[in-house]
């Protein structure tokens, strides 16, 4: 492979992730609109910015929808308009348009989401609102969500998760080097009855392991201690080889 393993010490304690099914309510896909429609300012809305909406029919370029907030149906363009995932990943949203929908008065501090990035082909970005008392002019901080080989992914590259559901769960449980603990998604008007978001119980904390005394042989090949347990899982050893492989000689930036 000829890549050096010893440049990855470290002190910190790794996580490892055991991965969990995603319950089916938190795979429900909704549409929200990004704009008041219409936006003259002389004439009453038929459809806010940041509310759910009921997709009648989508013909592509433009959708029927039906307001949850005003009650009337409005026919747009589809760009008016993005897809919620699991309550936090949203599709075809980007950076100003995430600042404006957390920093809605209804979100508190460690709001937040996850979307497309638009600076990284193929990541994701985390938005999350920091509210403090302090006049802060960029209240929402934004950190890349790369992505390794082997599908996993991380913000810091001391921690992977399987997925972006395993990672959103644990900075749901710390802040661990964010501005922010995460607290509960943004603020959707029409689904703010269902803010909440539960995680299966998602990571295991492993010793701590010191990378210069651990040889190439530990990673490559399934290596077990005295106690029959492997020092190193076939998830982490994967993640360590595919990060190595694709970040040999670059730089890291957790802002995006």
């Amino acid at each position: 492979m000829g890549t050096c393993f010893t440049r990855c010490h470290s002190n910190l304690t790794i996580l490892e992730n055991t991965p969990e099914s995603e319950s089916p309510d938190q795979q429900e896909t909704v549409f929200i609109s990004l704009h008041n429609y219409p936006s003259l300012a002389q004439t009453e809305p038929s459809m806010l910015a940041g509310e759910r909406l009921t997709v009648l029919s989508d013909g592509g370029d433009f959708m029927m929808v039906r307001s949850s907030t005003t009650g009337r149906d409005v026919y747009i363009p589809s760009s008016f308009t993005a897809e919620v995932t699991h309550r936090w990943l949203f599709t075809g949203i980007g950076r100003d348009k995430a600042e404006e929908l957390l920093v809605h008065p209804n979100n508190q501090s460690g709001a937040f989401l996850v979307r497309e990035s638009e600076t990284s082909r193929d990541c994701h970005s985390l938005s999350v609102l920091r509210r403090s008392d302090s006049s802060d002019p960029h209240p929402v901080k934004h950190y890349r969500i790369s992505h390794l080989q082997n599908g996993w992914v991380y913000i810091s590259p001391r921690l992977t998760f399987p997925s972006l559901y395993h990672l959103v769960g644990h900075y749901l449980e710390s802040a661990d080097g964010l501005c922010s603990q995460l607290t509960e998604p943004c603020f959707i008007q029409g689904l703010d009855g269902a803010r909440e978001v539960r995680f299966h119980p998602i990571t295991v904390r492993r010793p701590t392991i010191n990378w210069k005394d651990i040889s190439r042989s530990v990673i490559l090949r399934r290596k077990r201690t005295e106690s029959g347990n492997s020092l190193v899982s076939e998830g982490l050893r994967e993640a360590i080889s595919s990060y190595l492989q694709l970040t040999e000689g670059s730089e890291h930036s957790w802002d995006t």
